[in-house]
């Protein structure tokens, strides 16, 4: 009997043994998917600020700038058309034609023109309008390098060795010289955080697909929010538990699920053919964003609502609430904290998404800042798209850093999100 009694727990132990060494190998498995996780995003976020870190950087070459009329072919500067005829760039090249007395052949003055940005000419516009009283006179500035010379000169120092790409050799030694003058630097991109987006690398900025990612999101949060809302509200507290309120809430949850290029074919069948809204407008931008997000707020304002203690409302009831009164008075602001963490993170999605913005045409180059919900303009997704595909290598830092700025608007938002969740949630 005792050695039946010793076979048996000997047969216990080491069954018990088995499961302590496969919760350990589950445990080290978890461990290790977390680990690879966690060095593959590390990998991701390296690989991105490597390459984006100097696109809040630019190239500037200091040159004393004469405004003088008769390059400019000004006579009165309260002539419009004379002022956006004048050939601004025109005193770009005579100034680096005094900085290199020595460059007389016709290739030789285009590839020492070609030193400083072609947009440096509406620079000076812009500042002689503004100051007219430098008609005739020389200041020193600042002015944007060309792209190339952007690139060559950030790369200047590389374990590889500076990437020299279309910058000839005689270019590498005005640029050699520029440096040991003190008439070359580095300095923070200030052209990155407030421009529309250009043809030209250096001038290419993200503020106009920033605005219209704030005018798309202002329209899906200002519909898809309440909408969500009173569905979510309607389906749990009043809908008739029946088959129709089955396939609603079937299909609801199947929506949240459906790739978002569909939802940009619905738009571009209903808002644009049949409605008629602009193309590339925030407007349609955000009806189209409000039918992908409804689901997600749908989704986790029932969730919040279902939260919120039935002792609540059969409390309110017998004080002689109304059922409405009930919802407004006490569910809603029970659930308001999960519902506005689910709109929240629906936002997050929505500032993302680029498939179905790319079918209703918010693709197009944009160069104005939008000033309105009816003006064309692009978003920051779409924007990184479009820089990604451009061939110039200067992009190549511009879409980087383009990403950069878009994952800290949704670490910030979702990590709002979480604190709000923290701070207001009650648990029952």
């Amino acid at each position: 009997m005792t050695e039946s009694k010793q076979s048996h727990t000997a047969i216990i132990q080491r069954s018990l043994a088995r499961r302590y060494r496969a919760e350990k190998r589950f445990r080290a498995y978890g461990l290790m998917a977390i680990t690879f996780g966690l060095l593959c995003v590390a990998l991701l976020f390296t690989d991105i600020i490597s390459k984006g870190y100097k696109a809040f950087l630019q190239t500037s070459i200091q040159l004393n700038i004469t405004y003088d009329a008769d390059v400019l072919g000004i006579s009165d500067l309260n002539n419009k058309q004379q002022v956006a005829l004048a050939d601004f760039q025109g005193l770009v090249k005579k100034s680096l034609q005094a900085r290199f007395p020595d460059v007389t052949g016709r290739k030789e003055k285009r590839d020492l023109v070609s030193l400083v940005s072609s947009g440096a000419g509406y620079d000076l516009r812009d500042r002689l309008i503004a100051n007219p009283q430098l008609l005739g006179n020389t200041e020193t500035l600042w002015l944007s390098a060309d792209d190339d010379i952007d690139t060559y000169y950030k790369s200047m120092g590389d374990e590889n060795g500076a990437f020299t790409g279309r910058t000839s050799e005689m270019r590498q030694g005005w640029i050699e010289t520029l440096k040991q003058d003190g008439d070359i630097k580095l300095g923070l991109n200030r052209v990155f955080f407030t421009h529309g987006d250009s043809r030209e690398p250096e001038q290419a900025g993200i503020w106009g697909a920033a605005m219209g990612s704030l005018f798309t999101l202002i329209i899906t949060l200002s519909l898809s929010f309440p909408i969500g809302v009173a569905a979510a509200v309607y389906l749990e507290e009043f809908a008739p538990r029946n088959r129709w309120t089955d396939l609603i809430e079937v299909n609801i949850n199947n929506l949240a699920a459906v790739p978002s290029i569909i939802f940009g074919l619905l738009g571009l069948a209903i808002f644009i053919n049949f409605f008629h809204v602009p193309r590339s407008v925030p407007l349609v931008g955000g009806l189209v964003l409000t039918l992908m997000t409804l689901p997600t707020i749908i989704i986790s304002s029932r969730a919040s609502i279902k939260a919120v203690p039935p002792s609540i409302r059969e409390a309110a009831i017998g004080v002689g609430a109304s059922p409405m009164q009930v919802v407004l008075h006490h569910v809603l602001p029970l659930a308001m904290p999960g519902m506005l963490t689910g709109a929240i993170i629906g936002m997050a999605q929505a500032l993302g998404e680029t498939a179905p913005l790319l079918m209703i045409g918010m693709v197009a180059f944009i160069v104005d800042i939008p000033g309105g919900f009816t003006e064309p303009a692009t978003v920051l997704p779409v924007q990184i798209f479009l820089w990604a595909d451009s061939p110039e290598r200067a992009f190549v830092e511009k879409t980087s850093a383009a990403i950069m700025v878009l994952l800290a608007f949704l670490i910030m938002m979702n990590t709002l999100a979480v604190v709000l969740r923290k701070r207001l949630e009650r648990r029952w």
